[in-house]
């Protein structure tokens, strides 16, 4: 058995206000933890992975190709592998929630990029 202790996962800021924790993960599918704060973007992106997912609190506006679509706590959801999609928090709490990736997935390119920007920025 493979164990991540709710210590053991800090939440790392990927992009202003969206901060991920790497769970579990095997070999066919990653699990992540995200949460994104009151007036915070996930910026859209695409990536090869199909991604389902769950909110567990907030509300998110999940950005598509073709429009938005609002996210309560108890929805569920599921992107297609190479699907545009980002989200949008326009609630006054921070959208937590769980989210799932077949084939496991590294770190986002925007999430490294941003990272490095820091950094950067703490190099200074």
């Amino acid at each position: 058995m493979y164990h991540v202790a709710a210590v053991d996962r800090e939440p790392v800021e990927v992009a202003e206000g969206v901060y991920l924790a790497d769970l579990a993960t095997g070999e066919r599918a990653s699990m992540k933890f995200w949460r994104i704060e009151p007036g915070a973007t996930l910026p859209t992106h695409r990536h090869h992975n199909e991604q389902i997912g769950f909110v567990i609190s907030g509300t998110l506006t999940a950005v598509l190709e073709d429009g938005e679509h609002t996210l309560a706590p108890g929805d569920s959801y599921a992107f297609r592998s190479d699907e545009l999609h980002g989200a949008r928090n326009r609630g006054a709490e921070p959208a937590v929630g769980i989210g799932v990736l077949s084939p496991p997935r590294e770190e986002p390119e925007w999430a490294t990029k941003r990272r490095a920007g820091a950094r950067a920025d703490s190099d200074d």
